[in-house]
């Protein structure tokens, strides 16, 4: 097979990695089929919490771009753009950043905690942070581990709800959909690497990115792994041109859509509106006299002014058998997709032989004739017609869900302005829906993950449905501290810059998402009024913080890696903290992880676990020495899972590669 120049040119390059890069990049730009679109220079992140120093990224606030800081000093810096251009610049002027490529060490702060639930219970973990780097230190604490994802991304509409380099996006911008596309296609990429094999990924969206969605999701998923593209109808717009619209859509994708088969995982709920039917059945069945033939008639008359209502599949029980049970008659007998056995059926009335089905009859012969005897299979008068199977509607009350369904989405809205005594956030999820899909998706004890958390509608649903089911279900949610575009501009004209604590408090975190999920599990309002009764769970509230490298070497940033040891280890109980007396080994009553401070000293501590026994599930070691690590870890039972941390913390946490 001939080679082209670019495969010649290619094989001259000795840095495989580098070689990799700029064969898939190649492969990339030459696309000419499937989904094909820019991809924009990496992404950047404002910091402004940490501090301005030589040869690092900032962001000069007169204009939003990213600099590199060639000197200090004073009050001036002096920066240098992507193109070598030099400028001088006050340091009031410019906010610390990172580039994508760049090296960051992240670490997580607690910001508060609430705990009402039961002690033994995984508490809820919510991020305030760049989704990009909290997917990465994830991919660290849970790979292949999370049961759902479901994301409520930004819907790319142009009205400036989301930002790309520290930039809204407009609708004007002739790039939007190809910044937007490169956005996502990051995360997903990192999300993928966080799903079980039988794990399955929610993506909701709206009109404006639906069918690019679909196209990245086939290229990052696999189009084999596609589950479903439900449609959410919500309020009609009055005003619209062409249709009422007020369509979203929740685009669903399995990690291995095999793997869901080979487990026979099925998605089911009982069906919406049975308990309405059953009652009218009832009662209709109490109205006849108990007459069959009159009730069938009244139920039929019943379904008339209902046929609206319910699924298309419901309206199929309008039969009322002789002991008053609402039945559907419209199964056929035949064997689906053809091969059924072949043998004599015959017409209980007339004594003929009815013609088999070319598809073969459903069921065995045996269980066919144990049907007839318990009336399961009705016969029409003739016997030229295929006999239909009766089925029962109260042992049919489950089934699969209809890929669409109706629900007003401003009652969220008015729920959360009610929660938080005013109205801060629009177009929330309502966590009813989101509680329904989680319900069928996902087991009592599963993980869900959601890194475009916005309000926190979906730590409210995985709270209340734990609550309903008793389930130990685990939220992990991560969302930034992003303001509305009118907030920034107001903020900024009153002197209020990013990272001052007027600035910070307006945003989604601090504004809307903590208090939010406060209110739940507590039931009081931010303000200190009553809301609810609450309900009981365990929360703890992280900033997600950027560490400098000098002082991880140091082993000075132990109380920023203490909550991602927790966080890996089941979240159960409190974050182990090193104080003042540590000098072995830490561990408390409340946490199901210990850390090993001196190697020389596991056997000491593995002494002292053996008296809490089921207790600690996680020893993390810290040791430079991968030897001495190994070493310490065989003094623990299999009971316990042992990580070394090697080489100060840096290869274990480094995130942000240039790599990813």
């Amino acid at each position: 097979m001939s080679k082209s120049m670019f495969e010649v040119y290619l094989n001259e390059v000795t840095d495989e990695g580098l070689r990799a890069r700029l064969k898939a990049e190649f492969e990339r730009t030459t696309k000419k089929f499937g989904l094909v679109f820019e991809r924009h220079s990496p992404e950047g992140i404002r910091m402004p919490q940490a501090k301005v120093r030589r040869g690092r990224t900032v962001i000069r606030e007169a204009d939003g771009t990213f600099h590199k800081v060639r000197a200090i000093s004073g009050d001036s810096v002096t920066l240098a753009d992507e193109r070598g251009n030099v400028i001088e610049e006050k340091l009031s002027n410019v906010t610390a950043a990172r580039q994508f490529g760049e090296v960051v060490f992240p670490g997580l702060k607690t910001v508060g905690s609430v705990r009402t639930g039961n002690p033994e219970d995984p508490a809820h973990v919510v991020i305030n942070g760049e989704n990009f780097h909290a997917l990465e230190m994830l991919g660290y604490t849970h790979p292949e581990s999370v049961d759902l994802i479901y994301i409520d991304p930004p819907y790319n509409t142009g009205n400036k709800t989301w930002q790309y380099n520290d930039h809204y996006v407009a609708e004007k911008d002739s790039f939007r959909h190809s910044k937007w596309l490169s956005f996502m296609e990051r995360r997903l990429t990192l999300a993928k690497k966080l799903l079980k094999t039988t794990g399955v990924i929610i993506v909701a969206i709206g009109e404006d990115e639906h069918h690019r969605l679909r196209m990245l999701m086939d290229e990052t998923f696999g189009a084999q792994n596609f589950l479903s593209d439900v449609v959410w109808q919500g309020n009609i717009k009055n005003d619209a041109r062409f249709t009422g619209a007020g369509m979203d859509y929740m685009v669903m994708y399995g990690s291995s859509k095999e793997a869901l088969t080979e487990a026979d995982l099925r998605w089911q709920e009982e069906k919406e509106g049975l308990h309405e039917i059953l009652e009218a059945g009832a009662a209709i069945w109490q109205e006849s006299g108990q007459d069959p033939d009159i009730a069938t008639q009244q139920m039929k008359t019943w379904w008339s002014t209902k046929r609206d209502d319910f699924s298309p599949g419901l309206i199929e029980y309008k039969y009322i058998d002789d002991e008053g049970f609402v039945f559907s008659k419209s199964r056929t007998v035949d064997f689906p997709g053809g091969g059924g056995p072949i043998y004599d059926v015959f017409h209980p009335r007339t004594g003929n032989l009815i013609k088999p089905p070319s598809n073969g009859w459903r069921a065995p012969e045996a269980t066919m004739h144990r049907w007839i005897a318990e009336g399961v299979i009705i016969f029409d008068d003739s016997d030229k017609k295929l006999p239909t199977v009766k089925r029962r509607l109260v042992d049919n009350s489950i089934g699969a869900p209809y890929p669409s369904f109706k629900a007003d989405r401003r009652g969220a809205a008015n729920r959360l302005a009610k929660m938080l005594g005013s109205k801060r956030f629009p177009n929330p999820k309502d966590h009813n829906v989101l509680m329904r899909w989680f319900r069928m998706v996902t087991s009592k004890d599963a993980l869900i993950l959601d890194f475009f958390g916005g309000s926190g509608s979906t730590a409210e649903a995985v709270i209340r449905l734990n609550a309903e089911d008793h389930g130990t279900r685990q939220c992990i949610l991560v969302t930034n501290n992003e303001l509305s575009a009118k907030d920034d501009a107001a903020l900024r004209k009153a002197g209020h810059q990013p990272g001052s604590a007027e600035y910070e408090a307006k945003g989604v975190f601090h504004h809307v998402t903590k208090p939010r999920i406060e209110t739940v599990v507590t039931g009081i309002r931010q303000d200190g009024s009553l809301y609810s009764a609450g309900v009981p769970a365990n929360v703890e509230f992280l900033d997600l913080a950027y560490l400098e490298e000098s002082r991880v070497h140091a082993a000075l940033e132990y109380e920023s890696l203490a909550p991602l040891f927790w966080l890996k280890s089941g979240a159960v109980g409190s974050i182990v903290q090193r104080t003042e007396d540590t000098r072995n080994y830490e561990w408390n009553e409340e946490s199901s992880m210990a850390v090993l401070f001196n190697a020389g000293k596991a056997a000491e501590l593995a002494d002292l676990l053996t008296t809490k026994p089921n207790q600690v599930k996680h020893v993390f070691i810290i040791t430079d020495s991968p030897e001495q690590g190994d070493l310490a870890g065989e003094a623990f039972g299999d009971e316990i899972t042992v990580q070394p941390i090697y080489g100060s913390y840096l290869d274990a946490f480094q995130i942000n590669r240039s790599d990813s």
